[in-house]
């Protein structure tokens, strides 16, 4: 995140993203508590290896080519993987729902 892009709040969080995360992660419903702006997808949702690939997967396969997660996780250094955001996922995704 950078200092030009403006915060997300929770209320923010779409929730198409919010279930794409309890869909890769095999989560209880009451796990999408945790899941705000500033949730780290390692250290506070705690999404593993596996689990970061499957979402990668789900979110291309919702949003299209141009949500590209794993794109964006190969730019980033060890530290900026550690610090990968759901808010700098959500600005992955277009800004309108896709038709279906």
């Amino acid at each position: 995140m950078t200092d030009r892009e403006p915060p997300v709040s929770a209320a923010q969080v779409r929730p198409e993203l919010v279930a794409l995360l309890a869909e890769a992660a095999g989560a209880p419903p009451e796990w999408t508590a945790l899941v705000t702006p500033q949730a780290r997808l390692d250290a506070d949702l705690m999404l593993d290896e596996y689990e970061l690939t499957t979402l990668a997967a789900l979110v291309r396969g919702y949003f299209g080519a141009s949500a590209d997660l794993t794109a964006l996780r190969a730019g980033l250094d060890l530290a900026g993987l550690e610090a990968l955001t759901v808010a700098e996922v959500q600005r992955l995704l277009p800004a309108e729902e896709p038709s279906r």
